[in-house]
């Protein structure tokens, strides 16, 4: 009885382990998307345009800006990224999701 208890915790111990290399690895993707795209706040949008062609879709907020959503998929995982552009055309803000 014993041993199986044993068996039993050492299965779990990898399986937390697993669990927070999976973590870590997305949340350095997260940084590294958050870096490369993040330079675009406070810049015009024709830049990003230039960069990355042209939006999916935009809308207005309920703050009046403009959202400039970009969608793409790898490896099956679909990727969205959302940026908040104001009356100047000047990007405030950006989000990221599913991207890696």
């Amino acid at each position: 009885m014993k041993f199986r208890k044993f068996i039993l915790f050492i299965l779990a111990s990898f399986i937390l382990v697993g669990c927070q290399t999976i973590k870590e690895k997305s949340d350095a993707v997260a940084e590294k998307e958050n870096l490369k795209y993040g330079k675009f706040v406070g810049k015009e949008i024709n830049e990003l345009k230039m960069e990355l062609g042209k939006p999916n879709e935009d809308f207005i907020s309920e703050k009046g800006n403009k959202i400039i959503v970009f969608k793409s998929k790898k490896y099956g995982i679909s990727c969205e990224r959302k940026f908040e552009v104001n009356q100047d055309n000047i990007i405030i803000s950006f989000t990221s999701s599913g991207c890696i």
